[in-house]
């Protein structure tokens, strides 16, 4: 047993899942956390009876959601009590067999079997994948056990999956990955564009903020389906799918036309605008009509209603970002806004909103797309400055990023990566045509699942199972889309011998044997004070935060910088900022580049045996990602569809003799899925629509990926719905 596995279960009060806070530090009546679900970043406030949670509701007093909750923050603590928690470390035995072992065996054969996989194959055969899901503080401990103590050079989050499109967008136009915006712009705004994004149900409390705009707002949405948000819209165009590139460079040439422009801005703040105004030249009516089958006249609507506006904001989530083009449309996003002077302004922006609750922490401080801090791995001052703060020798520190997460698959058919630990994700359920990601699982030497639950889909594949607290059983920092901070606390006991994955990795590097470089690492807040002095100088500094008493109060954004950068004459910084008020970004000239690409057809359209396009999304505020923890609620479960259900435009079904309830098979060139058909027009002819969330679906879509950010294009392939048939699985 290692000395600290040692020292945790000696000192943990009976009762509690070894790993955790002591009960002394836990409040005895009502405690603020923030959701641990989506990136809103909502305050909970939760009640305790003898230091144990019986219950929550929304913060009132919180600057995020100000009373509100969807319908998984108000069941946040529900699946901390579901009967298949893993409770103890399982280990397959010889017959194959997931069976219960102490911890002192599962750190044995972790470091064993890694140690072996990488002296046959190499140190940087073992690679992690790890998520967006688990505090700040975890994500930077993993990457640096991983990547300084046990020699990876790969790992990767599964944020690769919902934001590495705006990263990459916002890195190259900006400078840094610096989302621009506050969600009081939602408020301030007079014309709101939203693409790809139905806030209404996947991020409702923001959808609620815009409810709450007084300037009565023209609200623009773009998006091939007239989802629940684009009812609510002033005007919705619905695009032919992924034709946005397209359509936003003719919306630019149509406001250059019009001398939209705010020439001063250009000139003095951006650069790169002359060749992008030659290149959209080629943008025509005619064009844009064509490859998005809009009529003209309402991309001449929707560029009136930005030339026009005094004060715009555009906003994007998974319908840009999961696309073989993200990072371009991302780009040409951020491009009307910069011809237009629409950011650093209240009620302006070009705004990407992030995914997972924590995703934003992922990208600046896991250690995978970029060195800790938001540093880089290839610049040999960043690695410097990095192993001074962190007292370590700076060769241990790669001098090149990570391979991304398909390419740690793809590595896995190669024989490159031999053993693999997946922290909090499930790909199994959720990578793009998953049915390839389980057979390549099923190949490594060894493969580790640490979560809360035994039972996901990868979990069943893992060669050794490690049980993780979850969200109220630890404490720790999330970052969520505006860049502010907050706090997570342990309200709750982790069940049996579960540990908070702080300590899992605090018990790894000590059995690996290298637990002497991560002695400052001795709790979460300790490893917050590190991550303050490893964003010192970055667009990222939060060394003005005054610890974990300052983030619960809801008001840190990032920047806050020692000396209170952006406080008021008053000495009080505002609760929401936004950058770029001063028009200077984060490039080497300070200015703000225009980027651009010509489009090109997605690798798989539809056509012949497979005429229709395959669209997918989330299925309803209640369901969340692979469902692992909002299917453990019943109210969750009734509050979404029973089963699932493919959209089919009213000609598509005709054409097939489909009436609304039917029972059909839905197909592509990889698999099949029953589903029941929902003949509806909010889906355009020729395209059918099915929810993430059911574990068939993501065995049916096409392996794309943006070539800049490596993220998987999940929204479209070819596709086929019939009949079903007695003999169909």
């Amino acid at each position: 047993m290692s000395r600290h596995l040692a020292d945790l279960l000696a000192r943990e009060p009976a009762g509690f899942g070894i790993g955790q806070v002591p009960a002394a530090r836990v409040p005895s009546a009502t405690t603020r956390l923030v959701c641990g679900f989506c990136s809103t970043g909502c305050g909970l406030d939760v009640h305790l009876k003898d230091g144990r949670a019986v219950g929550l509701t929304p913060s009132a007093s919180h600057v995020v959601n100000r009373g509100s909750a969807c319908p998984k923050g108000w069941e946040a603590l529900t699946p901390l009590a579901a009967p298949d928690r893993a409770t103890t470390p399982l280990l397959r035995n010889a017959r194959g067999k997931l069976v219960p072992v102490g911890w002192s065996e599962a750190l044995e054969v972790f470091t064993t079997r890694f140690k072996a996989s990488q002296a046959a194959h190499g140190a940087e055969s073992a690679a992690f994948l790890s998520t967006g899901q688990i505090p700040t503080e975890e994500m930077a401990l993993l990457g640096a056990l991983a990547k300084f103590g046990m020699g990876m050079r790969h790992g990767d989050g599964n944020t690769r999956q919902c934001m590495a499109s705006a990263v990459v967008a916002y890195k190259e136009a900006f400078g840094f990955d610096a989302p621009p915006y506050t969600y009081g712009d939602f408020e301030q705004s007079d014309v709101i564009v939203l693409v790809g994004s139905n806030l209404c149900v996947a991020h409702p409390i923001m959808w609620e903020r815009i409810t709450r705009n007084p300037n009565d707002p023209e609200i623009v949405v773009i998006d091939p389906r007239r989802t629940e948000t684009a009812e609510a819209a002033t005007l919705h165009l619905a695009p032919r799918p992924k034709s946005d590139l397209s359509l936003l460079y003719g919306v630019a040439r149509n406001l250059i036309e019009r001398g939209a422009v705010d020439r001063d801005f250009v000139h003095d703040h951006t650069s790169g605008f002359r060749e992008f105004a030659e290149f959209v030249g080629a943008f025509t009516p005619e064009r844009v009509s064509a490859d998005t089958g809009l009529a003209a006249g309402q991309v001449d609507r929707l560029a009136a209603l930005i030339a026009d506006g005094t004060a715009v904001s555009f906003w994007w989530t998974m319908g840009v970002n999961q696309s073989h083009q993200g990072v371009r449309t991302a780009q040409a996003l951020i491009d009307l806004a910069l011809m237009t002077g629409n950011i650093g302004r209240p009620g302006t922006g070009a705004n990407s909103i992030t995914g997972q609750c924590n995703a934003m922490g992922s990208r600046l401080f896991s250690n995978t797309t970029s060195l800790l801090g938001g540093h880089d791995f290839a610049d040999e001052g960043h690695r410097g400055k990095v192993a001074g703060i962190l007292g370590i020798d700076a060769t241990l520190i790669p001098d090149g990023p990570s391979l991304a997460y398909d390419r740690i698959i793809e590595g896995i058919s190669t024989g490159q990566i031999r053993s693999l630990w997946v922290v909090a994700t499930n790909g199994a359920h959720s990578w793009i045509n998953h049915s390839d990601m389980k057979e390549l699982l099923g190949r490594l030497d060894f493969l580790v699942v640490q979560d809360m639950y035994g039972t996901t889909e990868t979990a069943q594949l893992a060669d050794l199972v490690l049980p993780a607290a979850g969200w109220g059983e630890k404490d720790g920092t999330f970052i969520n889309s505006e860049r502010r901070l907050g706090l997570v606390q342990r309200v709750s006991p982790a069940p049996g011998q579960a540990l908070a994955d702080f300590f899992i990795f605090k018990a790894v590097a000590d059995a690996w044997g290298c637990g002497h470089l991560f002695e400052r690492w001795s709790d979460p807040e300790a490893v917050f004070e590190i991550l303050q002095e490893l964003s010192a100088g970055q667009p990222c500094d939060i060394t003005g935060v005054g610890g974990y008493e300052h983030v619960a109060t809801g008001a840190v954004q990032w920047p806050y910088a020692t000396g209170a950068a952006g406080a008021e004459p008053t000495g009080r910084v505002p609760a929401e900022r936004r950058l770029f008020a001063d028009g200077r970004f984060f490039t080497p000239d300070q200015r703000a580049r225009f980027l651009f690409e010509a489009p090109v057809a997605p690798g798989e359209r539809p056509g012949g045996a497979y005429p229709l396009a395959l669209l997918t999304g989330r299925g309803s505020a209640s369901q969340w990602h692979t469902e692992t923890r909002t299917s453990k609620s019943a109210t969750l479960r009734a509050l979404a569809p029973e089963g699932l259900w493919v959209d089919i435009h009213p000609a598509d079904a005709a054409a097939r003799h489909l009436a609304a309830g039917d029972e059909v098979v839905v197909q592509t060139r990889r698999g099949a899925v029953r589903a029941r058909a929902q003949v509806t027009t909010g889906v355009g002819e020729g395209n059918v629509y099915l929810p993430m969330h059911h574990p068939q679906v993501n065995a049916l879509t096409f392996p794309a990926f943006d070539p800049l950010s490596r993220q998987p294009s999940y929204k479209h392939c070819a596709a086929q719905v019939r009949a079903a048939e007695a003999s169909d699985p």
